[in-house]
Order: structure tokens, then C-alpha cells, then sequence
């Protein structure tokens, strides 16, 4: 079974590299070309894993960087004249800091935004003003997909490689993990990403969960935070869609969307 899942909005591939540069506290202007390339790489397979339409791009960038990493590794030319030689990772830096300079003007931007609507707000009743000063106590981060695609390679490692195969057929869909969620979601305020990941029997049924998880972010039914940067992902339901659409339900949202598809696969 192959799941297909389209996304609005992604991360490029300088995203990708931005986020493991701040996850791995390294100086942006001494970049360990093998392990980011390592790890970059590592993500890229986590997203072919999931079919994501957007690889292409990210293949673009691994095969900077390896070009980059095969330059490094090369020794020196002792028959070259004496002189400062470029180092392979300036372009690639500039390329960063300028991508870097764009996102916190982006982010500043975002920031006033927000404050200039607060200059002008909506009127709203005293429980309302309650529950965003409950809300406020504790300040949380949205996770970014790279958080939750971390989390996914983390869950998959931990999924023991089976020795013996049974002729059985288990079948998860999308539709089921979303109810799941959502049913869990009613009997809790918040869920742990790796306690879902947890319930799992096998690879299939983590990706499966994941692509949920996606969708039900897409579709705005969920939240994923966490209370510092790349600290563990809580998943809570999106105060805004509590109450049941007149539309239809979540899941019935799902399988008319367009975004994500299940192909079965050909005998």
C-alpha cells in the first residue's frame, strides 16, 4: 500500500539545513559537511518513505552537499602554486545567511502583524478572556514538520526488524488513525507524538499514524508544540474546530480531500 500525501505549505531545503544547524548548535561558518550531509540525507529518506511530492528539490540540495563533501575529502595539490584556497562551503554559506536574513525579516514582519491587530481587538466575552489567560501560563512552540519528521525516524528505529513473516494481511487506513486520534483527544487534553508512535505493531501503522497526524494538522483539527525547540512534540486539539462543522465530520473532510490519496497496490 502506497499513501501519497501533498502538502500546502513545506519547508525547502534550506529550512532543512537551517534546522539542523540549529539543532546540532553549529556555527553556520563552520559547517561539518558529513554530518549535515548524513543527517540531511537521513530525512530525505524518511520522506520518500512518506511519497512526499517535494523531494525533488531536496535531492537538488544532497547533491550539493555530497559535491561539497567530495571536494573536502580531496587531499591538497602539492603542485599548485601557494595561495589561499576557497573553501567549497562559502557559496553554500552565503546562500544560508541570505536565506537566514529573509526568514527573521519574515518572522519580524509576522511579529508586527500580530501586534498591530492587537491595536484594534475584537470584542469578546469574559470567558473567552479566561480561557486565553489559562492558555497564556505556558508559553509553547509549534513544531515544524522537520520536528515531526524527526519524531517519525525516531519512531521507526525503534520499530524492531521482524525475523519471521506471517501470511496475514493488516490494513490501516487514514480515515481509522484519525478517528483514533481524534476519539483519544476527547478522553485527553493533550497526547505525546511517541506515545501514539508507541501503539504501533509495525513501520506500516507508525507511517500510517503520521500521515494523520499531517492531515489532521492540514485540516487545522490539531496543534503540534513543544515546550522548547526539538524537545518532545504534544499534539492538542485545535481549540477553533472543537465543536462539530455543520459541513461534516473530520473525517468525512479527509476522505473527500483531494491532498491525500491511498493507492492500493497492482497484483
Amino acid at each position: 500500500m502506497v499513501y501519497k500525501l501533498r502538502l500546502e505549505m513545506f519547508e525547502g531545503p534550506l529550512d532543512l539545513l537551517l534546522y539542523l544547524i540549529k539543532k546540532n548548535d553549529i556555527d553556520i561558518y563552520d559547517i561539518p559537511i558529513t554530518e549535515i550531509t548524513d543527517q540531511y540525507l537521513e530525512y530525505i529518506d524518511a520522506m520518500k518513505t512518506l511519497d512526499l511530492n517535494i523531494v525533488g528539490d531536496f535531492l537538488v540540495m544532497a547533491a550539493t552537499l555530497m559535491h561539497i563533501k567530495s571536494k573536502m575529502l580531496l587531499p591538497a595539490d602539492p603542485l599548485a602554486e601557494e595561495e589561499e584556497e576557497e573553501d567549497p562551503r562559502d557559496e553554500l554559506v552565503k546562500r544560508l545567511e541570505e536565506y537566514k536574513k529573509f526568514k527573521e525579516i519574515a518572522e519580524q514582519l509576522k511579529d508586527k502583524e500580530s501586534h498591530r491587530q492587537d491595536l484594534f481587538p475584537r470584542i469578546v466575552d469574559e470567558q473567552a478572556i479566561n480561557e486565553i489567560k489559562e492558555d497564556a501560563k505556558e508559553v509553547m512552540i509549534e513544531a515544524t514538520l522537520f520536528d515531526l519528521i524527526n519524531a517519525l525516524s525516531q519512531a521507526l528505529r525503534k520499530i524492531p526488524e521482524k525475523m519471521t513473516y506471517q501470511v496475514t494481511q493488516e490494513e490501516y487506513t487514514v480515515e481509522q488513525k484519525i478517528h483514533e486520534i481524534l476519539h483519544t483527544l476527547l478522553e485527553k487534553d493533550d497526547i505525546h507524538l511517541g506515545g501514539l508512535f508507541e501503539k504501533s505493531q509495525n513501520k506500516m501503522e507508525v507511517i500510517v499514524t503520521f500521515i494523520a497526524v499531517l492531515e489532521l494538522v492540514r485540516l487545522k483539527e490539531i496543534v503540534c508544540v513543544q515546550k522548547r525547540p526539538f524537545e518532545e512534540i504534544v499534539v492538542h486539539r485545535n481549540k477553533i474546530n472543537e465543536m462539530p462543522a455543520s459541513g461534516g465530520s473530520t473525517a468525512d473532510r479527509t476522505s473527500d480531500s483531494s491532498n491525500t490519496s491511498v493507492v492500493e497496490p497492482s497484483n
